[in-house]
């Protein structure tokens, strides 16, 4: 009898601490890897990510020539894939924002490196104010891909 209890007892700790262990795992959210850019130069776009938000390029596994992994530090990793054929069109809607620290800083960059830029309403060299303060500003990356920076509130 003692030897049942025991044996019983070793099951429903083990069934336990299973039930535990996926419980912790099945709570906890899902963390941002990477972003994937689809690009049609991929010289010209590593260029651009990399000059204009001062992005860091870490190993790239593959070794293929056909991509970029740029770190975004704890926020994952930016990845640029060439192959697109740059005929599309984007809706702002869908746009990667970064944060700088000073947008009136970032907004001189870009008009130091000719980039266009635009509010959120479309009006060229125009700053977004939101209604907590942010700022905003929005343009396109070499393929049309729509990017957001604002200041780092």
């Amino acid at each position: 009898m003692k030897q049942v209890i025991f044996t019983f007892a070793i099951l429903f700790s083990i069934i336990f601490q299973k039930t535990m262990a996926q419980n912790i795992t099945e709570n906890k959210p899902a963390i941002l890897n990477h972003i994937a850019v689809y690009v049609s130069d991929l010289r010209k776009s590593t260029t651009f990510y990399e000059s204009v938000f001062n992005l860091k390029m870490i190993p790239e596994p593959f070794k293929d020539n056909r991509h970029t992994w740029f770190t975004l530090g704890p926020a994952g990793q930016l990845h640029l894939i060439q192959g697109a054929r740059g005929t599309e069109t984007f809706d702002k809607n869908g746009h990667l924002c970064f944060s700088v620290p000073s947008i009136d800083d970032f907004v001189k960059k870009l008009n130091a490196n000719n980039i266009s830029f635009e509010d959120w309403a479309g009006k060229e060299k125009g700053i977004t104010l939101r209604v907590d303060g942010v700022k905003q500003v929005y343009f396109k990356d070499p393929d049309g891909h729509w990017l957001e920076v604002n200041d780092d509130k």
